[in-house]
């Protein structure tokens, strides 16, 4: 599985601990973010790794600023990408289990960089379950 990330630079510690806990699992990351504290626009990050799931080059992808807002709202902007801004992994949970979502949104100035991690980690053993939400998610 490949997984595309990209962040701005409020979310670079949290990416970086995010992809050491991705190649850990051995799971291929594709890096669009700034590995930069420098101030850089979240949408030049957004649109690529959007690009990138929605042609299928990622399986899913993983977005992080500093609210979880701009981002997820650029990425969303490409057909078939169902982005979640998730604070708690219980969200992260629900977003792909009742949402399908295959991009996780992290607001980096909100959430601790182990919690960011979890996240993920639920993000992506937790299945989509289809039934009655595949009708609603059909309805996007």
């Amino acid at each position: 599985m490949k997984i595309a990330i990209g962040n701005d630079h409020a979310g670079v510690e949290t990416k970086n601990a995010i992809v050491a806990y991705l190649k850990g699992k051995g799971i291929e990351v594709e890096n669009f973010g700034t590995d930069s504290n420098d101030s850089v626009d979240y949408p030049d990050f957004g649109h690529a790794v959007g690009t990138a799931v929605a042609s299928g080059e990622a399986a899913l992808g993983i977005v992080i600023c500093g609210s979880g807002n701009g981002i997820a709202m650029t990425v969303n902007k490409h057909a078939g990408v169902r982005c979640a801004v998730c604070w708690t992994k219980e969200i992260a949970a629900l977003a792909r289990a009742h949402n399908d979502a295959n991009v996780i949104s992290i607001p980096a100035r909100f959430t601790a960089v182990p919690q960011a991690v979890e996240m993920v980690a639920t993000f992506l053993d937790t299945p989509f379950e289809g039934g009655r939400h595949q009708r609603r998610v059909e309805k996007i």
